[in-house]
């Protein structure tokens, strides 16, 4: 399991040098701020350790890009999103506990534009770090997310982004040994990964700087 301090060092740096990429570019940069609803309750069921009666919770977050300067239709994408939810756990044996989970993304990866003009179809591929827990109790996972959508421009600064994604929470992983040779003492393994899976929909306004 990642350790928190090292997982906040890491959202930060990344961060960090998409501004300064920005910056050193000189070039338009485009600022997300986003909102939306994300599907499956895995992680919330991970957090609580209990089956839980939840479809999934709204989300908030912002989202930057930055073009590539060899590339007219390629930007740089670094992401944040929170999704909070209270779940209800049944107890056979006692009243029904609530639980307020929540399920922080952070991610980086790349988008692809399909067209310079007022509308711009894209997809896009992203990986990072999943921060989920109840509390003050959370634990990090490494997610990887892809997905696809629209930028619709009014003008040359402001625009609305379509977003439609699906991510891959990496929850446990078991090497598992399938055949051995006593001979010589060799084995092979086999990787036993637990997913979780959620699906989002979201909207947002885009500004783009300068």
């Amino acid at each position: 399991m990642l350790d928190e301090r090292a997982a906040r060092l890491v959202t930060i740096v990344t961060f960090v040098m998409v501004a300064r990429a920005a910056s050193v570019a000189a070039q338009p940069f485009e600022i997300v701020p986003t909102g939306g609803y994300r599907f499956g309750s895995d992680l919330f069921e991970t957090a609580v350790a209990h089956r839980v009666d939840a479809e999934g919770a709204p989300l908030a977050g912002i989202v930057f890009d930055v073009p590539i300067p060899t590339s007219d239709s390629f930007q740089f994408e670094a992401l944040f999103t929170r999704q909070q939810g209270t779940v209800t756990v049944v107890d056979p044996y006692g009243p029904p506990a609530r639980f307020r989970v929540s399920v922080d993304n952070y991610q980086a990866g790349g988008l692809q534009e399909f067209s310079g003009g007022r509308v711009r179809p894209f997809l896009t591929g992203v990986l990072g770090l999943t921060r989920f827990g109840v509390e003050a109790s959370s634990e990090w996972r490494f997610t990887v997310g892809a997905g696809g959508g629209a930028k619709l421009f009014a003008t040359r600064h402001v625009g609305v982004r379509l977003d439609g994604r699906v991510y891959a929470t990496f929850v446990d992983a078991d090497a598992v040994a399938v055949a051995c040779n006593s001979a010589n003492g060799t084995c092979f393994y086999a990787l036993r990964l637990s997913l979780a899976w959620q699906a989002e929909f979201t909207a947002g306004l885009v500004v783009r700087i300068p």
